[in-house]
């Protein structure tokens, strides 16, 4: 339990002595490289860490509140890692934009893709919470489009990018949003959330999920502390990494859009695994939870928070998505609400989210 923040922090101080020396070596490929694949392991097996306390309390806080503390806490790295790439020296105001549409284009089709495509297989049709999944996807789609693709089509900019006021206006409006979606899956409409009650019963959800067992105030405490001591070295190597991914990215010519893949791939691997595991165990309403929570987190958080920075900072922070990014994310959009638009799911739908995202990495290389 203890293994990976003990490598995590041994990784920290490593740095923090001879971070400076190294970084001064980039351009030899053999450092650069063993550099980069040494932060990429710590900080996924990292996050895996961070992805165990949660589910530890989500076993003593129940459903939906221990889904929701693991999404948060991986939308927190995410947010942290593009925070630090962002306040480098090279040009990242796409790398925001780049992020949430990697993190969409991963999370709707190649996650829930698979998964349904496993879970076809292995279960022939599973059952879910429609409530639910209409809930994330209602609050996902305004949220993505005021981000991603209305700043290409506003006349006070040229560029994809906001206007002071509008950064502000947007950034009040998705946070509020988002907080109201997150009240509700709390709170009043918590039995959206869960598992339908029965395979025979599938059409009418849990007024409220089974009663979590009462947790002891230490063990709480116990489990949130291991949750902090997971995050901070995260949190701290971000900056190292950033530096090591900004150079490689110059040194090579590689697309810039790459940068914001491999920091959704660092930061939901672990979550993207978790939710595999649930739909292999037909725990599909889990899986959803995950995934369209994930998805909506990611824009309800990280678009304050790049913004914020953009304007503090004085650093251009372009959102609005090229063209053919745009036909691919209404295209998956609609694709998600057909999806989870009845109470079973097929190996079909995950075929045809698969092909979805074989087109987003074909984009990524060939635009």
């Amino acid at each position: 339990m203890l293994i990976r923040p003990a490598i995590a922090w041994a990784t920290v101080a490593l740095f923090l002595v001879f971070g400076s020396d190294w970084m001064q070596h980039l351009s030899r490929h053999d450092i650069g490289l063993s550099l980069f694949a040494w932060l990429f392991f710590v900080i996924v097996w990292g996050s895996f860490g961070v992805v165990h306390e949660a589910e530890e309390l989500a076993g003593l806080l129940g459903e939906p509140v221990g889904t929701l503390v693991l999404t948060l806490s991986i939308v927190l790295i995410e947010v942290v890692l593009i925070s630090a790439v962002m306040l480098g020296a090279g040009d990242t105001a796409t790398l925001a934009r780049d992020t949430m549409f990697a993190v969409l284009m991963i999370v709707l089709n190649g996650v829930v893709g698979l998964g349904l495509l496993v879970g076809g297989i292995r279960h022939h049709e599973q059952a879910y919470n429609l409530h639910g999944a209409s809930a994330f996807l209602a609050v996902i789609i305004p949220l993505a489009t005021i981000a991603l693709v209305l700043p290409n089509f506003t006349t006070s900019t040229s560029d994809g990018s906001l206007t002071p006021v509008q950064a502000v206006s947007f950034s009040i409006l998705t946070i509020g949003l988002y907080g109201l979606f997150l009240w509700l899956q709390t709170g009043r409409h918590k039995g959206y959330f869960v598992a339908p009650r029965s395979d025979t019963d599938e059409n009418v959800p849990e007024d409220l999920p089974p009663p979590p067992r009462r947790p002891r105030k230490g063990e709480m405490l116990f489990h949130l502390l291991l949750l902090l001591v997971n995050i901070l070295p995260i949190v701290i190597l971000s900056k190292s990494l950033a530096k090591v991914l900004d150079y490689g990215i110059a040194a090579t010519g590689a697309p810039q859009s790459l940068g914001g893949i491999i920091i959704a791939m660092l930061v939901f691997t672990p979550e993207g695994i978790s939710a595999l595991i649930a739909i292999r165990r037909d725990q599909l309403t889990r899986a959803i939870n995950l995934c369209l929570g994930g998805a909506a987190s990611t824009v309800g958080l990280t678009v304050p928070a790049v913004l914020a920075i953009g304007l503090f900072t004085g650093k251009p922070v372009v959102l609005g998505l090229p063209s053919a990014s745009m036909v691919l994310l209404a295209s998956t959009l609609v694709l998600s609400t057909l999806t989870f638009s009845g109470w079973r799911t097929t190996m079909l739908e995950g075929a045809v989210h698969l092909s979805m995202f074989v087109v987003f990495l074909v984009l990524v290389f060939s635009p």
